[in-house]
């Protein structure tokens, strides 16, 4: 019977057809589940062409509708063929004509090339290359360099007559995507070495290898095709392209995520969209598949709306209700509520950040204390309860480091007077907060003992200590206990870590990933200026990490940019923005609004339906909901949309001046939370795909003008 293989760029193109086109390329996709072999062949609706002019007998087209055709590629073996893209009519003939698949010498993988274009423009670089005083850019690897890295004979002559970066990257959309991934980070200032064991020493390597056994190929490259083998999976596929993931996994993510056992805690970090959630719910998988009875597997996260996403997407990949059953998610501090409220009481009242604070303030004044609130909570937050600190001996005994403010010892009694006031406080109104039941909830673990075999923590970054002294105290110190995955570049909130110091150790066990899955790269580049090479503390050990290498193999239209008079004008130009995407074919779920907050949100998405567009807030959505998604900066973090518009990005919001601790109270709080706020734009903007737009009314924010964008 014949056999049908998706690619992944079909699948990432797939969302963006009209309507018409989708449907077609369905019904193509269906007859192959229905008709056999002969009947494909001669099928008069599909129309099984080879374009004129073709470099490879391999490569056909077949109709999709009135205006579109397919490119599929059919081996010699006859029942095996793979989808590669859908374009209209004119240029899938033009595209057909031009590539040539191969069997990849070192990866076994099966690759396409625009051999044509390649021809065509290798002359005209190696030209412009001899005279340019510009060094090549592979000039310090030699071929047997590249060649090992599974560089073939046609790029590599293209590879040596280029001179700098842009070059490389007007090349990609020719060159088989995995060869172009080892020049990209080789231009990046990788080594080999790191090339080759992230994205090279992972393939799964064959007895033998024909290189004219294109069937095999495909079956061997479950990084970039997916094999159908069945109605019901077709549907689930292209029901939601958007999440591919499910069903594409890069060897290096693969590698991680299904190692047979971690010998302690295992991280993983890398930029946006590099795949770390989706390695947290396959390795949550695969540690299912190895549970023993009674055993149970944590997966947590930050927030509320994480949470609802990680379930989603460990439905999609773990069908069983009674293996799903056996996977707690759930926040940090919901789990925490969890272990400390006894059966039958009430869990009692939880203070906000602002709430808390005005009780500092409070606290400060009636003590007459020479300290504001905010330095009160600060303390708090970042000495006592970072430390678990429970007497004021420790507290006099405690270290300060990273605290930007001085405090003579001689004033830490008076400091932990207003500590305890704050405790009998929450105790009178029957309250608490959310960091301290973190703290209390690890003390009843240290002596009741642990609750899961396996915790997997996704979105790692934002966690406090107190937080991560209960996931350690909720999984034995044994193989496989706690598995990791971040991003310090999305840290959002001031709260940083060393997990060495919390006796989670990840030395030997952290992999960073570099690849962006989700962006284009004009996203991509765009949002990356506004951290402007700032590095942050990576989480294993408070050392600094940067973005460097990080890059996008996807291309698309630059984000764009509008300044408005007023905020009126500002809403109604995203009115315009929202309503050009649905009607170039993104589906209105597809599309979200981040706003700095709540107020701005609920204009925007009142705006919106008064035009006519349904708009939710991200809070009352469910996955089967229409309408574009609003929320806030925060809670969009953790997820991604086609389309994003970031609006009310001006002067005096972004960055917040109420987020931010003031630089004569403490210089090194401030640029602490600086960082936070440019990092939060950063993650608001970094939720596109394929579009962004970004827009303020008045002056725009100092973080766009830094990055030179506004």
């Amino acid at each position: 019977m014949p056999q049908l293989a998706l690619s992944a760029r079909f699948l990432e193109e797939f969302g963006k057809l009209d309507s018409k086109a989708r449907d077609g390329a369905v019904k193509v996709a269906l007859k192959f589940q229905q008709l056999t072999l002969k009947q494909l062949w001669t099928d008069v609706g599909l129309d099984f062409k080879q374009p004129k002019g073709a470099r490879d007998k391999h490569i056909y087209t077949c109709r999709v509708s009135k205006f579109y055709r397919g490119v599929v590629l059919a081996p010699d073996s006859g029942e095996a063929f793979l989808l590669l893209r859908v374009l209209p009519h004119d240029d899938a003939y033009a595209w057909a004509a031009k590539q040539v698949p191969s069997v990849n010498a070192v990866t076994r993988g099966l690759e396409i090339l625009d051999a044509v274009t390649t021809e065509q423009l290798i002359p005209m670089w190696e030209a412009e290359a001899a005279g340019s005083p510009a060094s090549p850019l592979f000039a310090d690897y030699s071929d047997n360099d590249l060649q090992g890295l599974g560089v073939e004979a046609d790029v590599l002559r293209a590879a040596r007559s280029l001179t700098d970066k842009a070059q490389l990257d007007a090349f990609a959309p020719l060159m088989p995507e995995d060869q172009w991934q080892v020049l990209q980070f080789l231009a990046e200032g990788l080594s080999l070495q790191e090339v080759w064991s992230e994205f090279v020493a992972y393939r799964a390597p064959t007895a033998a290898l024909d290189r004219t056994d294109l069937a095999t190929a495909i079956r061997s490259t479950p990084s970039r095709i997916a094999l159908v083998t069945g109605e019901q999976e077709l549907a689930d596929i292209l029901e939601k392209p958007f999440a591919a993931w499910r069903v594409f996994l890069h060897p290096s993510q693969r590698h991680v995520a299904y190692r047979p056992s971690y010998s302690g805690p295992a991280q993983v970090t890398g930029g946006p969209g590099t795949g770390k959630t989706v390695v947290a719910l396959h390795r949550v998988k695969h540690l299912l598949s190895h549970l023993r009875q009674g055993e149970r597997i944590l997966l947590t996260t930050f927030t509320g709306t994480l949470t609802a996403a990680l379930r989603d997407g460990l439905a999609q990949l773990v069908e069983d209700d009674q293996q799903r059953a056996r996977v707690e998610v759930t926040t940090v501090n919901a789990l925490a509520r969890q272990i400390v409220t006894a059966p039958g009481e009430e869990a009692g009242d939880y203070l906000s950040s602002s709430e808390e604070l005005e009780l500092w303030d409070e606290i400060s004044k009636r003590l007459e204390l020479p300290w504001n609130g905010q330095f009160l909570a600060q303390e708090y937050k970042h000495v006592i309860l970072a430390q678990g600190l429970r007497s004021l001996d420790e507290y006099a005994a405690a270290s300060r480091a990273g605290r930007g403010s001085r405090l003579p010892a001689t004033r830490r009694p008076e400091l932990w007077r207003a500590v305890e006031e704050f405790d009998e406080n929450l105790a009178a109104r029957k309250a608490r907060t959310h960091l301290r039941v973190c703290d209390e909830a690890a003390l009843l673990l240290a002596s009741s003992g642990p609750l899961y075999r396996h915790v997997v923590v996704d979105e790692a970054q934002d966690l406090h200590p107190a937080q991560w002294r209960l996931l350690r105290a909720t999984v034995s110190r044994r193989p496989d206990d706690l598995f990791i995955a971040g991003d310090p570049h999305q840290r959002i909130y001031d709260t940083k870590v060393s997990l060495k110091s919390l006796e989670i150790p990840v030395a030997g066990r952290s992999t960073r990933m570099r690849k962006n899955y989700r962006s284009t790269q004009e996203i991509l580049a765009w949002s990356m200026a506004l951290l402007n090479g700032r590095p942050v503390e990576q989480l294993a050990d408070g050392s600094d990490e940067t973005l460097a290498g990080f890059r996008s193999s996807l291309h698309g239209p630059r984000p764009s940019m509008h300044a408005a008079p007023s905020q009126d004008d500002e809403l109604d130009e995203l009115v315009r923005c929202v309503q050009e995407w649905h009607d170039k074919g993104v589906a209105l779920s597809d599309i979200a609004i981040a706003a700095r907050f709540n107020r701005l949100a609920g204009r925007a998405v009142s705006h919106l339906r008064e035009a006519g567009i349904p708009a939710l807030g991200l809070r009352q959505e469910t996955s089967e909901t229409e309408g574009v998604r609003v929320g806030t900066m925060h809670s969009l973090k953790g997820l991604e949309f086609r389309c994003v518009a970031v609006i009310g990005v001006r002067d005096g919001v972004v960055p917040y001046p109420g987020a931010v601790t003031p630089m004569e109270a403490d210089p090194i709080q401030h640029h602490t939370d600086l960082t936070a706020e440019r990092c939060l734009l950063f993650v608001a903007c970094t939720r596109a795909r394929d579009r962004l737009h970004v827009s303020w009314s008045g002056a725009p924010s100092p973080f766009l003008a830094e990055a030179g964008t506004a």
